[in-house]
């Protein structure tokens, strides 16, 4: 699913001097939720040295004019304001109350200052959407909560956004999904910081695992951006996700739409925030997790049923997105099944896409942004390596960094 940074990037500044790599500032706005904000005041702010965990200076600052109000009315004063930044050699922006409403001038001015002064600058689930505003994310491959991931690829298109990642190190700029990937991405920091036994350490304090496999494919749901509903393009997507188990490509559904492919592809980007080919690949996976979940049916027949051209190329795919074979994903899943539980309904019966509700033909899986993909839904040549995630250390489970 990732791999290790082997280099920094260029863009990478040197910390200015008044700056030190062991502060960490927390910005933090009224709004937020209580979770994300927490995250990293329990990772960066208690002392752990008992434990084996290097300590780190915490500066909780005020995005805004206080009290700040939370999630469930609670209230909140800030220690700092925004001119402790200028203190900080990482700077964690841990959730945004909006992702419609722009974040405080001056916050994204102290961010920017940070930045190009070389500070580390991380934003958990929704905070990337600042991050984003600041221009921090221009050019660069991030993550969000899969949910808000169309969003934010469609509001920033010069972000290369992949929902898929449990979080994204770009080397001085890092960001997370949702909700607890927080914690996967602040541990991943103190181990860039402090190695794999500290890491280690700190994560069975926090009683949580070291690193999480897979990303957030697991968690997508099959909603679009709402703004699809009145589009064009919303029948064509309605005539895909009814004929998944044929074998179609992304020039058929351009056909469809009565486009070139190229403007079919910026099209159906600008709309979704996806690269069609990757959309339609999410989608045939999607269903193969359903199939496999509810009904007795071959791994070869799932792949036909799927619009897979052979088991191998769904095997692949499969793997690359969630982690795991088909065969294994199955097994998973009916072991998690309480003991007794019926089988869904419809679990004997094949699932025809084309009989669906007229509900369910209008929705899809969270789309996944960035660059167009390269793998399509045919067999992977002999002996090529389609699958392998580039050069670099070996790939770590629910991390992506930087090529």
């Amino acid at each position: 699913m990732s791999q290790d940074s082997t280099a920094a990037p260029e863009s990478v500044r040197k910390l200015a001097g008044r700056r030190r790599r062991e502060v960490v500032a927390v910005l933090l706005f009224s709004g937020g939720p209580i979770f994300e904000s927490s995250i990293p005041l329990s990772v960066f702010g208690i002392d752990r040295q008992d434990a084996g965990v290097p300590r780190y200076r915490l500066l909780v600052c005020g995005g805004e004019a206080g009290p700040l109000r939370t999630t469930g009315g609670l209230e909140l004063t800030t220690p700092y304001g925004l001119e402790a930044i200028s203190r900080a050699g990482t700077v964690v922006v841990p959730a945004w109350r909006s992702i419609t409403a722009p974040p405080p001038p001056e916050a994204l001015d102290a961010l920017r200052r940070a930045h190009e002064e070389g500070a580390r600058i991380v934003g958990l689930c929704t905070g990337a959407f600042v991050l984003a505003a600041a221009g921090l994310l221009d050019g660069r491959p991030a993550t969000t909560h899969w949910m808000y991931a169309p969003t934010l690829a469609k509001r920033y298109p010069s972000v290369h956004v992949d929902p898929r990642e449990l979080f994204v190190d770009d080397g001085d700029v890092l960001t997370s999904a949702g909700t607890a990937a927080g914690i996967d991405l602040c541990l991943h920091i103190v181990r860039t910081d402090h190695g794999t036994e500290a890491a280690g350490a700190l994560a069975r304090r926090l009683v949580v695992a070291p690193r999480r496999s897979g990303g957030q494919e697991r968690y997508l749901d099959r909603s679009l951006p709402e703004e699809i509903g009145s589009d064009p393009l919303a029948e064509v997507v309605s005539w895909a996700l009814e004929h998944l188990h044929e074998q179609f490509d992304v020039e058929t559904l351009a056909a469809r739409a009565y486009m070139s492919r190229r403007t079919f592809d910026r099209r159906f980007r600008s709309l979704t925030g996806s690269a069609p080919l990757q959309w339609l690949i999410t989608q045939r996976v999607l269903q193969a997790q359903r199939l496999l979940e509810t009904s007795d049916y071959s791994v070869d027949e799932v792949a036909g049923r799927c619009g897979f051209r052979s088991p191998v190329a769904l095997r692949g795919h499969f793997r690359r997105q969630l982690g795991s074979s088909p065969a294994a994903y199955r097994s998973a899943y009916r072991a998690r099944r309480p003991q007794g539980e019926p089988v869904p309904s419809g679990a004997m019966e094949p699932i025809v896409p084309a009989q669906a509700s007229a509900q369910s033909r209008r929705t899809a899986a969270a789309s996944t942004a960035g660059s167009a993909a390269s793998s399509s839904v045919s067999d992977p040549k002999p002996g090529s390596d389609v699958y392998a995630t580039g050069p670099g250390r070996p790939t770590l489970p629910g991390q992506r960094s930087a090529p």
